[in-house]
């Protein structure tokens, strides 16, 4: 049985028993005890005294704080709850429990600490996970809310980590982000304090959870977007199951990120300066690419010109890269964008016409489908598509068919606009109007429309001995610049951050 000692130091360990598919993203956990259909009630809430349902278009003091009741308007303030908090040192959550305290609410914050292996020092020295509590601690400390830490080391590496190395081997591009929603902070967490008896559990994600009421709650919640366009995170939250979504209240999807520094600076925290992270949790202040060749190691390849197979220099393996990058070719007479990549022969192919209008992609295959509801979507000719986070939706179609041998079904999604950045692995979240109703890992399988790499390029990829090219070419600049078409920001919102040599 598991414990968690009060105060501000206890450590939670749980067993290794979560496990994956080989290979795509499941984030389904398989314990001896599954997660509740329906959501428990908390036995301390009959002890706590009725609350008075407020108007939201009035200010209003609540715990001692001038507070505007719309900014509690995602916190259910007409109910009385036991919410278990995510606490991470950062400004959005932060401010997300402080706004839950607001509203009434019995809160207990939860710091994760999910990035630790003791052969992996370097690492670990350069991990900023002591600041993070430090303000955490603070945080708590203001309102005398309760801390607790966490240890789901063992879980990440499994469940997050190792699955990254796996895919980027395979020369996909995962999403770290959606797999540790999934599979640790409303996966390995959840299943540990299922016990607790916590109402909900709430996070700083920019998105907002509409429950059904007391009298329909056999009707699924659902995920719509959050009031910042910009920092919305359905995306990241779109591969959630009805399950774990029944329990999750986000606090700041009423909110735009403006507003929440505002909060920050009336409530007087500790971290209200406090610089947005950047990049994923678990490197810390390690760069993407050293984390990949410490894990996978280095393999010199070529890389050769999509069109016309020339020859043009080196690089240290194809999993440090992925279609829609510039970043790290250091090629000259640029920019040079990497446009496909041969997994076998470890080469790279790379094109200055990658915004080329006769060579964007449109038609695409998604599969690992999961819905928030339980079931596909009735209207699947009207939906909207994200295929990475940020602000930008496409207009799309899709069709379901069954999948190879009789696996499960995989979507064939049209696009009614062109977009050349679709990398495999990543995920594809799929909306109806303000609702995301769910997601599925983009496939290596494309139609005719991808980019095509010429019959030379392909020959000289199969070569066993590329010593016999010799020298690479000599780049010469290029004639003539087409205006840059910047669909989503150099592609992949992934790698922005994260591979840079």
């Amino acid at each position: 049985m598991l414990r968690l000692k009060p105060r501000l130091t206890p450590i939670l360990s749980l067993p290794s028993t979560a496990f994956f598919h080989s290979h795509f993203p499941n984030p389904r956990f398989f314990y001896s005890t599954s997660l509740p259909q329906t959501l428990p009630i908390s036995s301390s809430s009959s002890f706590l005294p009725p609350k008075p349902v407020f108007s939201l278009n009035k200010a209003a003091t609540f715990n001692n704080v001038n507070l505007d009741p719309r900014f509690l308007s995602c916190c259910m303030p007409e109910q009385r709850l036991k919410v278990a908090v995510l606490l991470s040192g950062g400004v959005d959550s932060s401010v997300a429990l402080r706004l839950l305290h607001a509203a009434g609410h019995s809160c207990t914050a939860f710091y994760l600490k999910i990035w630790f292996q003791e052969d992996f020092e370097n690492y670990w020295t350069a991990c900023p996970w002591e600041e993070d509590l430090k303000h955490a601690r603070s945080v708590c400390d203001q309102v005398y809310v309760p801390l607790e830490v966490v240890h789901l080391t063992g879980e990440y590496w499994k469940n997050v980590v190792s699955y990254i190395i796996e895919e980027y081997k395979c020369g996909r591009t995962p999403n770290p982000d959606v797999l540790c929603n999934t599979r640790i902070k409303f996966g390995a967490f959840m299943d540990a304090i299922n016990s607790m008896d916590y109402d909900y559990i709430a996070s700083g994600h920019y998105a907002n959870v509409v429950h059904p009421s007391a009298d329909q709650i056999d009707k699924p919640s659902i995920l719509e977007l959050s009031k910042d366009m910009v920092k919305d995170q359905t995306y990241f939250l779109s591969h959630l199951s009805q399950a774990q979504l029944k329990r999750l209240i986000f606090p700041l999807g009423c909110l735009a990120k403006d507003e929440v520094r505002q909060l920050a600076a009336k409530f007087d925290l500790p971290n209200k300066d406090r610089k947005d992270s950047q990049g994923i949790c678990f490197l810390g202040k390690i760069r993407f690419s050293d984390f990949v060749a410490r894990h996978i190691g280095e393999m010199e390849g070529i890389i050769l010109e999509a069109e016309t197979g020339d020859f043009l220099g080196k690089h240290r393996g194809f999993w440090f890269y992925t279609i829609g990058q510039r970043q790290g070719l250091r090629l000259p007479g640029g920019p040079w964008y990497v446009v496909e990549k041969d997994v076998e022969n470890n080469v790279v192919f790379v094109s200055r016409n990658y915004f080329s209008l006769d060579k964007r992609r449109r038609l695409f295959r998604v599969g690992s489908l999961k819905w928030l509801s339980g079931s596909p979507p009735n209207h699947i000719k009207q939906l909207q598509c994200k295929v990475r986070h940020g602000p930008g939706f496409y207009n799309c179609s899709f069709e379901l068919v069954s999948g190879e041998y009789g696996s499960e079904d995989v979507a064939v999604v049209c696009l009614h606009e062109d977009d050349q950045g679709l990398a495999a692995g990543q995920f594809a979240a799929f909306y109806e109007g303000q609702t995301c109703i769910g997601s599925g890992v983009i496939l290596e399988s494309w139609d005719d429309q991808g980019f095509p790499v010429c019959a030379k390029a392909l020959e000289i990829a199969r070569m066993e001995d590329k010593s016999k090219l010799g020298k690479p070419v000599k780049i010469k600049a290029k004639a003539e610049v087409p205006p840059e078409i910047s669909v989503h920001n150099d592609c992949i919102e992934l790698n922005r951050s994260l591979i840079s040599f």
